[in-house]
């Protein structure tokens, strides 16, 4: 998420606890008879007015070259994320 909001962030949204959040799943699976994380899916939730939402799909399709931990795993463990834009109050 940090580094996302950071992106984010320099695109002028911001990423306060009450507008953004993720939640993360992973699959583990028998992977000659050894027990592996193959998949984690992060889904991400962003609370933004309409003008910021082009902004924040470009941020998504950029930052996982940023971010160390996706980098960790790139190769080893398929990584998904999505981002659901919602409605600011």
């Amino acid at each position: 998420m940090g580094t996302l909001a950071t992106v984010l962030a320099k695109k002028k949204i911001r990423t306060f606890q009450d507008r953004f959040r993720a939640e993360v799943t992973g699959e583990i699976e028998a992977v000659d008879g050894v027990m592996k994380i193959t998949r984690i899916m992060v889904h991400y939730f962003l609370k933004l007015p309409d003008d910021q939402r082009e902004n924040a799909r470009r941020a998504l399709e950029n930052y996982i070259h940023l971010c160390p931990g996706a980098q960790s795993i790139t190769g080893c463990i398929d990584l998904n994320h999505e981002l659901t834009l919602e409605p600011e109050a």
